[in-house]
């Protein structure tokens, strides 16, 4: 879903609908976690971390929403293919270190500026 948000970033409305997907289904597996350590199929250590993972990914989903602006900047006619800035090469776009700040700051990641 993420990635569909991804693709589909120049509607605004159409990321956040996919990221507020990604986002219900990140707690739909926060519940079936609850219901594995509930049933003792995974150890109090195990549940620990990966409920922590889960709230970890919901809030950064969260801020994607709150933030779609910044996800969302080129306008419905842009042909996102013609790009030169995609992943893996270099941009030097405002776009660009938008992200990195939003990704640098998240407890999942360890970000290394390659600047």
């Amino acid at each position: 879903m993420i990635a569909e948000a991804w693709a589909r970033r120049r509607y605004k409305a159409a990321f956040i609908n996919k990221i507020d997907e990604a986002l219900g289904e990140s707690n739909e597996t926060q519940s079936w976690l609850d219901d594995c350590a509930d049933c003792l199929y995974i150890s109090a250590e195990e549940f620990n971390q990966l409920d922590g993972s889960y709230t970890s990914i919901g809030s950064m989903l969260a801020r994607m929403i709150d933030r779609a602006n910044d996800f969302c900047k080129n306008p419905a006619a842009t042909d996102y293919r013609s790009r030169t800035d995609r992943v893996g090469e270099e941009s030097s776009s405002d776009n660009t270190d938008a992200l990195e700040d939003f990704f640098r700051h998240s407890p999942l990641t360890t970000h290394q500026s390659h600047s």
